[in-house]
C-alpha cells in the first residue's frame, strides 16, 4: 500500500514543500516557507507531516552535472538528518538536477511573468521531486 509523504526543495533561505495525498497517486503543492532558524522550521515541517499522516520525507539532493555532491549536498543531507532526528520519519533523497530550471520553464509554460517565479518556483519544484519519487518510490526507500 502507498504512503503519504511530504517532499522539500530545500535552499538556504526557503524551502519548497509538496504533498502526496493518502494514497500516493498525486502531488500536491503546499507551500514555500521561509527559513526561520532550524528549530522552527524542523517543528514546522514536523507539523505538516503529522496533520498529512507523512510515513517519510522526500528531500532533493542538489548534485553537480557530473553526479558529485557538493556544498548545497552536504547541506541538504545535515539538514535531512537534523529532520529525521526531530521526527523519527524515514528521509529519502532524489537527484533533483534540473528540477528548479524545470520548475522555471513549467511557470513560464502556465503565464507566470519571470519576475513572479520567487513566489511560486520551490513548491513547484517540491512536487517535481515528489512526482520523481512517486514514480518509483522502492527505488528511493533503500536510502536513509
Amino acid at each position: 500500500m502507498a504512503k503519504a509523504v511530504v517532499a522539500l526543495d530545500v535552499g538556504s533561505v526557503r524551502i519548497g514543500v509538496a504533498g502526496s495525498d493518502a494514497l500516493g497517486i498525486t502531488a500536491q503543492a503546499i507551500e514555500t516557507w521561509t527559513r526561520r532558524g532550524l528549530e522552527n522550521d524542523l517543528t514546522h515541517l514536523a507539523q505538516i507531516a503529522s496533520e498529512r499522516r507523512a510515513e517519510a520525507f522526500v528531500l532533493g539532493l542538489p548534485r553537480n552535472m557530473d553526479g558529485t555532491e557538493g556544498q548545497q549536498a552536504r547541506d541538504t543531507r545535515a539538514f535531512g538528518d537534523a529532520l529525521h532526528a526531530h521526527t523519527g520519519l524515514p528521509i529519502r533523497y532524489v537527484d533533483e538536477r534540473l528540477t528548479s530550471a524545470s520548475a522555471h520553464l513549467a511557470l513560464q509554460d502556465g503565464g507566470l511573468r519571470r519576475k513572479n517565479h520567487k513566489a511560486y518556483v520551490d513548491k513547484v519544484a517540491a512536487v517535481l521531486i515528489l512526482q520523481t519519487y512517486m514514480q518509483n518510490p522502492a527505488r528511493y526507500d533503500k536510502e536513509e
